[in-house]
Formats: C-alpha cells, structure tokens, sequence
C-alpha cells in the first residue's frame, strides 16, 4: 500500500518526530474507536456458530454414535448444517478402506429397513480432504456420488428432497440426484445419524456437529 506524506515547511528532526508521533496516535484512536462501534464483530465466530449445534460422539472402537436412536419420521425433505473437525481426520488400518463412506445424516424410506432403501449424505477424509457423498440403499442395492469435499471447522449446508422416483442432495448449492426404490413425495422411515464405517470402526472419538435447519 503507497503511504501518503504531508508537506510542511518545518526541517526540524525534533518536530518531525512529533508530528509522525502524534498521526500514529491519531490513527490508533480512530481505529479502536472503529472496532468498539463494531458490535457485529466476533473474535471466535465458528465457536459462537457451534453453540445451537447438537454434537454426535461416535467413541474408538465403535460404529455408532452415543446415545443414537431411530425416531420415526416422515419428510418431504431434510435440511442441516454439519461441521467437521480434526477428530474427523483418520487413518484405516486397511488402506482400502480408507476409501469406504461413513454416513452423516439422513432417513430410511419406503417403510423398510434402512439398508433396503434409505437416503443419506456420507463423508470419509481421502488425500487430505473432507468428502462428501449422496449415499443410497435401492431396494437392497447401494449406490452412491461423490458431491465434493467441505473445509474442517466450518458450517455447510446440506439438503435431502425427497421426488416421487429420485432423491436430490445439495451440498453448499451443488445439486445431484439417485434413484428412488419407492413412490411419493414423503419419505416413510425413521432418522439416521452419524455412523462410522465400513469395516473397521472408529479408531479414535470422533466428533461432528449437526444442526437441523
């Protein structure tokens, strides 16, 4: 940034001085003045973002998250937030299933079971980054696509509409679709939460924030 100086007839060294002094004082004050007016400002958003999130804990050593449950539910769609963050990043002890898709939220449909049909959003951490995956069972058979990845600490956005033959994902405005195994525009199930694996369990506590929208 070009700096601007002011002209002034004044050669004396001492009262140069005192005239640099005084700016920095001067620009010191307007600024702090600026910030304290600032109520806008937060030093530590993400943490202040966090507190209407519900953390799902899935402990080393498990698959499923504590205290998880299988509400029913009936939904046309499902709209959240989830936040990731580095107790998501994780080694297999199998390389290939570094590859394998841990599941972060979504529904079971058609009133059958979850791994007959079901619709969710999957996650696994590949090559340094957080991906993101539609996640379907179809009448017994799964499929999945891959999204895109998601930064760690930082709250996306995440949308599962349910259409009479086909679901749509939206990841952060991003829209992708797979096949259907029932009719309708309501998916008849019940919920299902953050999941690790897979075939090998949770090597360490693993902490993701989701906040229903």
């Amino acid at each position: 940034m070009k700096k601007t100086y002011f002209a002034t007839n004044e050669t004396s060294p001492k009262r140069k001085r005192l005239f640099y002094a005084m700016s920095m004082l001067m620009g010191l004050f307007f600024t702090s003045l600026f910030f304290a007016c600032r109520e806008d400002i937060d030093p530590n958003p993400t943490k202040e973002e966090t507190k209407s999130f519900v953390s799902y804990l899935i402990k080393a050593g498990n698959n499923f998250a504590e205290n998880n449950s299988y509400p029913s539910t009936e939904v046309t769609s499902l709209k959240f937030q989830a936040i990731f963050d580095s107790s998501c990043i994780y080694k297999t002890i199998d390389p290939i299933n570094q590859f394998d898709i841990n599941k972060l939220y979504g529904v079971a449909d058609c009133s059958s079971f979850h791994q007959v049909n079901s619709a969710r959003f999957g996650w696994n951490w590949v090559e340094n980054a957080m991906h993101i995956h539609a996640y379907c069972y179809v009448n017994g058979v799964r499929q999945w696509k891959e999204l895109g990845t998601v930064p760690l600490n930082t709250a996306s956005d995440y949308e599962l509409i349910i259409q009479p033959s086909y679901y749509l994902f939206k990841l952060n405005g991003k829209a992708d679709t797979l096949s259907r195994g029932c009719s309708g525009n309501t998916a008849v199930g019940y919920k299902l939460y953050p999941y690790f694996g897979g075939d090998e369990t949770a090597p360490h506590d693993i902490t993701i924030k989701i906040k229903e929208l």
